[in-house]
Parts: structure tokens; C-alpha cells; sequence
């Protein structure tokens, strides 16, 4: 087995990975030098428990959903690691790996009752340290599809080392290239669903990658393996035994390794139900469950093995009563052994040291906050700028919807008869009422991806969720102004609208805001309602229900209840039909063909009346209703800050 696992080693990659070396050959003695120069680093784990109280029963059920029951996720965990050493975690699902992985770096928040100490280099590490001193690849990869291997990365050392000149971060993004064998795909995209890009395996070490910029000691993985078939995982853990190799703490969560790389491990574990079953070499390993009882059959896999050993089987009451004892009885006989001790001895080894080296903090070189909006903003403005068909889509969806109600109206007539007044109030009502929903579509289809990788990059401290949320904002302006001016322009001369450039401009204004208002308000709300759905049924219902209180064509304002009049000024809708109303309808005069209708369906000559009738002392009030219109706008800002500022605080792991 070990002859296979070293034969394993020497044929992944060695061609591409002799290349690249040859190819940053500076860049990478200058970082070999660096890290020998550096003190070992070793990592304790002591005690780490986590329990959460969770509800018993259904919400609708309340006698019941009243109850909690208490559940303990993780029990006594103590692990030692030394620099140079890589650790796998093994386990069913369920047992606690991922867990465990999230309470050593600090992204468990007031979820549960957290207890237990971590120690580097022997110090003890308060719980807002947690997050400076590790690196965390999560399970999936949340990469931007549409940018290069060089560019991800290059943003990435933007945002967590911009105080470094521009030709410091390069040599800094090609040596990680050269060390993770990324440089002969620096110019290849990412790819996602809809096209091609780079392969599963490429993807993981971009994302490890992305954490070694930044330099940390201690590299945290869930699951690195999960999606790639056995020869790149096979890879990938090689990959990471080298980079532990360098002066580095790795630890891996994985899922059915394959048995050729059992000796890869420095140190493995096992876990099952929240406690460590088992943490040792893998030689002792074997040996450990021997003496146990449950020897590893020949041609047989021991990860395998040994992790059914140790599973809890709750197919029934019984299976699971005797499996449950057998893992007990696994516990205890480690608990009780040597390589347990030689642990702990380790641990206090390390915690009785004398002079104890500085805790090996990851770079804190990050820039200010206008220098990251800014890196954000280039960075989100390149991703979704070379998605042809999503721009295609966001500047013509508006003009396709404005196709549709030219095709309907034709023509405006100013023949009072023939439905001058009522074809121009429909028009309004269309650009008020259909506006926002072009720009909540937009928002559902583009912002989610991005809000999965500013949740993650936000918790590895390279910036705060609103700075995403802004960088996102200032990136559609551009796209909306466009897509609005494009729609007007052609609906606005099309159907024959008032023939007055000004009023045309103060259309295109008016407009514009519930376009904007729309994707602004699916994007606030997408900061704390996690599922899109949701999100874009309560933008609909918030639409409706202004276009009801606020534009006053279903009924005039002042025949609606004191309450709706007050809720009215809460509505964009109430502003812009006001401004459309006015600009389309002062000052315009009608005609009426009376040898073809009776004389009163003319009462109405000047577009005046309407405006006087429906929207009594508005234009007076023109000027105020814009700046009060506009000033949705910087208040959705507002309120879009402070709600990705509560989903700092809400976003449970």
C-alpha cells in the first residue's frame, strides 16, 4: 500500500508541475527562503464542545414548537497538529467533521453554546482571532464565471494586499499560479453551467489559491474532494501534502478516499456522533483497530473500513443501540491508549514552552474601504460585462415590453372620442406599474451568485457584505440609464406622445427611478431573505400594492381613507404618475368629432382638466414630486447598508 501510494505521488503532474516551477523559478525561492526563515507553527485543539437547542415541533403546532430539545454537535474534541503534518478527517455524514472545521475558524455566531480553547504556537487564541489566523476552502466552489484563473486571483491579492505595488501582487499571484500548477490555465475562464471552462479539479485549486494569497499557516478544507472523480481527488491531497510540506498546518475534511493515499496523511481522524473516535498516524491506525477487535480485511479500503466501524447505524432502535455501544467502546479504548496520551503530551508540550513564537496572523495589508468598493466595483462590472447575452437581455427587455404596447396602441389619437385620454393614462400606468419588474428580474437572475461569494470573502475578512452590495448598485446605473433611455426613446416617439424634447427628457427621468427602485428592492431584501422566489413574489406584491395606494387611476386619492391618503406618500408610484400625468397631459388640447358622437362625451378639451381633476394642485407641486421621487433612490441605499449589515449578523454556518 505503500509503494502504491508513493507510485501515486510521483505520476500526478509531475511534467506541469516541473514546468511551472521552471516558469516562476524567482518568485518561488524567494518564498522557499521566506518560509524556512519562519518559525514552525503547531496547532491544539482542547475540549471544543458545541451544543445548540433546537424547536421540538411545527410552528403551527404551538404547544409543541414551544419545546426545545438540546443537541450536542460536537463533544470533548482534542487534537495536536505540527507544521509540516496534514490531518484528515473522516466520518459519516453527520458526525460533526464540518462542524468542527467551522468552530476552529470562527464562523459559528451565537447559534449554540460554543466551549473549548484553541492554541497556536501554545498561545491561546480569543474567538475574534480565530478568523485573522485561519484559512477556510469551503465545500463549493463560489467563483465569477466569466473572469480568468489570473484575473480571480489578482482581485482577490487586490482586496487583501492592495498597500503592495502592482507588480508585487503579480510576482505574489504567480508564485501561488506556480505552486497550485494553475499557470498554464492563468488565461482560461472560469466557466460555468451555461459555457465551458476550466475543469472541476482547476477550480478547487483556484479556490485554494485564492486562501494561500494571503500567506496563512493554517489551512482549513471541507471536503476539497466532493465532485471530482478519483484521480483529481487523488491529486488534489497530494497537492495539499505538499503545500503542508512547506512550513504549513493542513487539515481536510474527506469523504471516501481511495486507499493509495492512506500514507499521504501525516495524521488521521475519525469521528462519529461529535467525538473523535480516533487521531493518530495512519500506521498507528491500524494497529489501534487491531487491538480493537476489527482488523482491516485484505484488498480492502481502511478508510472505509474503519469509518462503518465507527458509523452509528439508525435504520432501527436496536442497530442503532449496539452500533452506538461499539463506537463507545471505540472511544474509550483510544481515550485510554498511548498514542491518546502521546497527544495530550504534545499539547502540553507546546503549551509549557517558555519563549512561545508569535500567533502567525494571515497578511492584514487590506486597503480602505474606497479602495476595495473600487476593486469591487471593476471586478463585478468585468464579470457580468462579458456576459453578451445577459447585457443583450438587460438593455433590450425593456424595449421588447415597449414593442408590445406600441404594437397595441398604434398611434395616440387627440380625438377626446376615440380614446385620446384613456390610451395616454394606460401608458403611464404601463411605465409605472411594468418598470420595476424588468429591474427585479435582473437582480434575481445576477445578484444571488454574488451574494454567495460576498458571504464567503466577507467572513474571510476581505471586505464588509454592503461594500458588495454597492459595488453591485453602482455597476447597474449605467446598464439602466441606457436600457430606460432606449425604451422611451422609442416607445415616446412611436406612439406620438406630447412632441416636446423637454417632456420627452422628463419622461425618460421619471421613468428611470422605478426601473432603479425595482432591482434596488429585490437586492435589499435579497440581503436578509435567503431564497430568490420569495424575494421576487414580495417585490410583485410591493409593486401591486403601490400602483393601488399611490397612483390614483384604480381611485382618486382623495376619495381613498385618511390611512391609504398617508400611506400614498410612502410610494414611488404616487410621484412618478403624478410627473407622467403632468408632463404628458399640461397644456395639450384635444378634439372631438362631433358629427359621429353626442356632445358630451367632449366635455373634456384640455389636458388640464385631467391633471386638475385627478391630481388637484400637481403642478405646483412638479419640481418637489422629482426630488421627492428621487429621493427613493439614496434612502434604498440606506436601508440596503444597513440590511447587509444585519445579514453580517444573521448568516448562521
Amino acid at each position: 500500500m505503500y509503494l502504491l501510494a508513493r507510485g501515486m505521488e510521483k505520476a500526478v503532474s509531475r511534467k506541469q508541475l516541473r514546468r511551472d516551477r521552471k516558469e516562476n523559478r524567482k518568485e518561488t525561492m524567494k518564498d522557499g527562503r521566506k518560509e524556512m526563515a519562519e518559525p514552525r507553527c503547531c496547532l491544539s485543539v482542547s475540549k471544543m464542545t458545541y451544543t445548540v437547542s433546537e424547536r421540538i415541533g411545527p410552528w403551527w403546532d404551538l404547544p409543541s414548537y414551544r419545546k426545545r430539545w438540546t443537541r450536542q454537535i460536537l463533544n470533548d474534541v482534542s487534537f495536536h497538529v505540527d507544521s509540516g503534518e496534514i490531518m484528515g478527517i473522516l466520518g459519516n455524514s453527520g458526525s460533526g467533521k464540518t462542524t468542527l472545521l467551522h468552530a476552529i475558524s470562527g464562523r459559528i455566531r451565537n447559534s449554540g453554546t460554543l466551549m473549548g480553547e484553541v492554541f497556536i504556537n501554545g498561545r491561546k487564541l480569543a474567538r475574534e482571532e480565530y478568523q485573522d489566523c485561519f484559512s477556510y476552502v469551503l465545500q463549493s466552489d463560489n467563483l465569477l464565471s466569466y473572469l480568468t484563473v489570473e484575473e480571480t486571483l489578482t482581485y482577490t491579492a487586490q482586496l487583501a494586499l492592495r498597500r503592495h505595488s502592482s507588480q508585487a501582487i503579480q510576482n505574489k499571484v504567480s508564485a501561488v499560479m506556480a505552486e497550485l500548477s494553475l499557470t498554464h490555465v492563468a488565461r482560461s475562464v472560469i466557466g460555468g453551467r451555461v459555457f465551458p471552462g476550466i475543469s472541476g479539479g482547476e477550480r478547487r485549486r483556484v479556490s485554494i489559491a485564492s486562501q494561500l494569497l494571503q500567506d496563512p499557516r493554517v489551512i482549513l478544507l471541507d471536503e476539497p474532494t466532493t465532485g471530482l472523480d478519483s484521480m483529481t481527488a487523488n491529486q488534489i491531497v497530494v497537492l495539499l501534502a505538499e503545500l503542508a510540506r512547506r512550513n504549513r498546518v493542513v487539515i481536510v475534511t474527506i469523504h471516501q478516499p481511495r486507499s493509495e493515499i492512506f500514507t499521504v496523511f501525516s495524521r488521521i481522524a475519525v469521528m462519529s456522533r461529535g467525538e473523535l473516535v480516533f487521531c493518530g498516524q495512519p500506521n498507528e491506525m491500524v494497529d489501534f483497530f487491531s487491538q480493537c477487535g476489527y482488523e482491516c480485511p485484505e484488498y480492502c479500503n481502511p478508510f472505509d473500513i474503519y469509518v462503518d466501524f465507527t458509523s452509528v447505524d439508525t435504520r432501527s432502535s436496536d442497530r442503532e443501540a449496539a452500533t452506538f455501544t461499539r463506537m463507545h467502546e471505540i472511544t474509550c479504548s483510544y481515550r485510554a491508549s498511548a498514542i491518546f496520551n502521546r497527544m495530550l503530551a504534545r499539547m502540553q508540550e507546546s503549551l509549557n514552552v517558555q519563549n512561545k513564537a508569535a500567533i502567525p496572523f494571515k497578511s492584514k495589508e487590506s486597503p480602505g474601504g474606497v479602495a476595495k468598493l473600487a476593486v469591487l466595483f471593476r471586478r463585478t462590472m468585468r464579470n457580468l460585462s462579458r456576459d453578451r447575452m445577459g447585457v443583450l437581455m438587460r438593455l433590450s427587455q425593456n424595449l421588447i415590453y415597449g414593442l408590445f404596447v406600441a404594437f397595441f396602441v398604434m398611434r395616440l389619437d387627440d380625438d377626446v372620442a376615440k380614446g385620446a385620454v384613456q390610451d395616454r393614462i394606460g401608458i403611464i400606468y404601463q411605465c409605472v406599474g411594468a418598470s420595476p419588474y424588468t429591474g427585479m428580474l435582473n437582480a434575481v437572475a445576477l445578484f444571488p451568485a454574488l451574494r454567495a461569494i460576498g458571504d464567503q470573502e466577507s467572513q474571510d475578512g476581505l471586505y464588509s457584505k454592503w461594500q458588495m452590495f454597492l459595488a453591485y448598485i453602482f455597476h447597474i446605473l449605467p446598464f439602466s440609464v441606457l436600457s430606460v433611455f432606449i425604451f422611451t426613446s422609442f416607445l415616446y416617439w412611436t406612439v406620438g406622445m406630447h412632441p416636446e424634447t423637454w417632456r420627452f427628457l422628463c419622461f425618460t427621468a421619471v421613468v428611470m427611478v422605478p426601473h432603479i427602485t425595482g432591482e434596488l428592492l429585490t437586492v435589499v431584501l435579497l440581503g436578509v431573505v435567503q431564497d430568490p422566489n420569495m424575494v421576487n413574489t414580495g417585490v410583485a406584491l410591493l409593486n401591486i400594492a403601490g400602483i393601488l395606494v399611490g397612483s390614483g387611476f384604480l381611485r382618486s386619492t382623495a376619495q381613498m381613507p385618511i390611512v391609504f391618503q398617508w400611506l400614498s406618500y410612502l410610494t414611488f408610484q404616487k410621484y412618478s404618475c403624478e410627473l407622467l400625468v403632468v408632463t404628458e397631459f399640461h397644456g395639450l388640447r384635444f378634439a372631438c368629432n362631433h358629427s359621429s358622437h353626442l356632445p358630451e362625451q367632449c366635455l373634456i378639451t384640455q389636458g388640464d382638466q385631467i391633471v386638475d381633476e385627478g391630481y388637484p394642485g400637481a403642478l405646483s407641486r412638479y419640481t418637489l414630486d422629482f426630488a421627492l421621487l428621487y429621493s427613493f433612490l439614496p434612502a434604498l441605499l440606506l436601508l440596503g447598508i444597513i440590511t447587509f449589515k444585519i445579514r453580517d449578523r444573521l448568516v448562521l454556518h
